[in-house]
């Protein structure tokens, strides 16, 4: 059954023109009047440009990384395969950009669309529209990752051996993007929305999304650059991650070419199911958008998911010969579902009005309150990640005619590939967001009345309960693909042990834990910069633009967006960068073992950090938006003033820093595996050297 495989790419390829006819057919409805097409059309292009500039700086990095790649990466034999992976980096770096513009190219189309829809056909035509734009980013992100991996398998096939080494090139590419362009649009998206948050909101007292206000396009902007491509390709990184670390483990549970080729064949043929289901459930939303909004959108998730058990075990029994490795997949999926839930009680449940009512004391008790419910918001996940990596393991390591050992490490990585399996209907819930959010924006600045705006906020407020939920997924996956990834690098760098008596790797261990207080410092600082800077800036118009505040004026959007755009492309290059040299540091100076206790420090604190930062963000969004639908005073209160300070110290925890963190600890394991080979040569590392000599 691995020869179907030969089909892979073509339904990926299928799924490609099903993006780009979505596309075009939300192009198809009104993008209403006049001056809601300005504001659109402003924002579309801030957005571009950005995106422009940002993919021009990275083309460098990929470029210093293919040279690198190959000049230093050999085979078990001496071979040179450098260039092959080289390639495969490029390729996977490729796709990820590809799928991030053309996804934003969509969104930037799709939100003005969604407030004529709004005002058109109420919240159904609203949601429908919203999600169809946002299906374009899902499909993309499911059918780019298929492609990629089902071309590469099919000309590396002939030697398994080599295969996984070179097809972890196209993993190295998807997350050292996803990295920049997640850091990148994240301090974007974060800096705009503080500066006009503080001045417009706080200081002037005027409401959210105000055409006074200099910074709110900008915003606009950066609610695309960050969570439409950014999210994109954090998900689709972290979709090729969770594949790549099944493919490197089922390399090595064989003897023979043909139970290489099966074992590694296998979470392509999953994930070609997955894409497949994905498309179902994405269009069985023409049925639902009748319900309410959230269990329209839980329901489309479900159908695919549901639909990819059914393939996955009709696959698993006849392809493998028994079900372990289906209840794997299982766990991994319901592990998955229950983050998802987690992450929705807490970020649209029950505790976001106890931190709102919290905001009735003021700024301090609103950050501790939100603080504490995100410290708890960590709790569940973890049991379930536990939970699902326990019993993965246990059901592998009784598969027939495996190795105990192999056998669970390959189930753990297939838990991941579960949990991603349909990431194509999980990015479209999740993309949906922003342009619900733009929808918002556009309706306020062109004036399109409450009861327009009444609707695109509810479309909002779950946005960020999706997108809780998407961040959900993708740092479980994460800890799940990381330890797999972790793994396969053990394997193939020849580390017979990780042990914790040793120096070396106690240091490793150490050091590994503070990488992502490291990222997390130097994405907040930035955010805190950049945004410092919108700040004057809009003070400055508001101050010196006459006839600005009482809107006889225009404001300088250009300005606020050049600012964000040139502050973002600065602040990212140091996280990227550190994030891939790191690794490679450690591994030479400390060597091949404390680099393993590098990445499970890495993995441990990583994991922690993104649950919190992303949930305690949500939460002060969500308990911002419960006080400004008319609960605890309504907007102007002491309590929703209270709530936008809370809210703005959330927006980088959620959108920025908590985010990265997951793509930080992928990137960092998988480069760690793609130099695995360097590293098994190594007699010793450079500090043994140098106390030695």
């Amino acid at each position: 059954m691995s020869a179907w495989t030969i089909y892979t790419p073509w339904i990926g390829i299928a799924g490609i023109l099903f993006a780009v006819l979505t596309y075009f057919s939300v192009r198809k409805y009104s993008p209403g009047n006049k001056k809601m097409q300005d504001i659109a059309d402003k924002i579309h292009l801030g957005a571009m440009v950005f995106l422009r500039k940002e993919y021009s700086i990275i083309a460098i990095f990929m470029v210093i990384v293919f040279l690198a790649l190959g000049l230093l990466i050999k085979g078990p034999n001496n071979e040179a395969i450098g260039w092959w992976t080289g390639l495969a980096y490029l390729f996977g770096a490729l796709c990820s950009m590809g799928a991030g513009w053309l996804g934003m190219e969509a969104a930037t189309k799709a939100n003005v669309r969604t407030c004529q829809a709004a005002k058109d056909g109420g919240t159904p035509a609203a949601l429908s529209v919203a999600f169809l734009g946002g299906s374009v980013m899902g499909i993309l992100v499911a059918s780019l990752g298929v492609v990629g991996l089902g071309v590469l398998f099919y000309f590396t096939r002939g030697n398994p051996t080599t295969a996984p080494m070179i097809i972890s090139g196209f993993a190295m590419g998807a997350s050292s993007i996803a990295l920049f362009a997640r850091v990148g649009g994240g301090i974007y998206t974060k800096s705009a929305d503080v500066g006009a948050d503080l001045v417009g909101k706080i200081e002037a007292g005027i409401p959210e999304d105000d055409p006074r206000n200099p910074g709110v396009i900008a915003d606009n902007v950066g609610d695309n650059v960050g969570d439409t491509a950014g999210m994109g390709a954090d998900l689709f990184e972290s979709y090729v991650g969770s594949v790549v670390a099944a493919i490197a483990i089922g390399a090595i549970m064989a003897n023979t070419v043909q139970g290489q080729l099966k074992w590694i064949s296998f979470p392509i043929l999953l994930i070609t199911i997955g894409l497949i289901c994905s498309f179902i459930g994405i269009n069985s939303m023409h049925i639902l958008k009748k319900m309410d909004p959230q269990s329209a959108l839980r329901n489309s998730t479900y159908i695919a998911g549901i639909l990819f058990l059914i393939g996955a075990g009709i696959l698993t029994w006849y392809m493998i010969g028994s079900l372990h490795m289906f209840w794997a997949i299982l766990a991994g999926m319901i592990c998955g579902v229950l983050i998802g839930i987690f992450s929705e009680y807490f970020t649209s449940g029950p505790p976001v009005k106890e931190v709102a009512k919290q905001c009735e004391s003021g700024p301090a008790t609103t950050i501790i309150g939100g603080m504490a419910v995100g410290f708890k918001s960590c709790i569940l996940p973890l049991l379930a990640l536990c939970v699902a990596i326990y019993v993965a393991y246990s059901l592998g390591s009784v598969q027939p005619n495996v190795d105990p050992g192999l056998g669970g490490l390959y189930a753990i990585a297939l838990a991941g590939v579960g949990m991603l399996a349909t990431v194509g209907v999980v990015m479209t819930t999740d993309s949906y967001g922003p342009i619900a959010d733009n929808a918002g924006g556009i309706a306020e600045m062109s004036g399109a009345g409450p009861e327009i705006r009444k609707i695109t906020d509810k479309l909002d407020s779950l946005g960020n309960t999706t997108a809780a939920i998407g961040k959900g997924f993708a740092i479980g996956s994460a800890a799940i693909t990381a330890l797999a990834l972790f793994s396969a690098y053990q394997k193939a760098a020849h580390v017979d042990r990780i042990d914790l008596t040793n120096v070396n790797t106690i240091v490793g261990l150490l050091l590994g834990g503070l990488m992502p207080f490291i990222i997390a410092a130097l994405t907040m600082e930035a955010v805190g910069k950049a945004a410092n800077l919108l700040v004057k800036e809009i003070r400055r118009q508001f101050k010196e633009i006459k006839g600005l505040m009482e809107g006889k004026a225009e404001p300088d959007v250009d300005k606020c967006i050049s600012i964000a755009t040139d502050g973002s492309l600065r602040e990212m290059i140091i996280p990227g960068v550190l994030a891939v040299i790191s690794p490679l540091l450690i591994g030479f100076v400390l060597g091949k073992e404390a680099l393993g206790g590098f990445l499970a420090g890495a993995v441990v604190t990583g994991v922690l950090l993104g649950i919190f930062m992303s949930n305690t963000g949500a939460i002060w969004d969500n308990a911002k938006k419960w006080i400004e639908e008319g609960n605890l005073g309504g907007k102007g209160s002491l309590a929703h003033k209270a709530a936008v300070v809370g809210d703005t110290v959330g927006d980088p925890f959620k959108d920025t820093s908590g985010p990265s963190m997951n793509i930080l600890i992928k990137l960092m394991t998988v480069v760690s595996l793609v130099f695995a080979p360097v590293f098994a040569g190594m007699t010793m590392s450079l500090i043994d050297w140098i106390f030695l000599k």
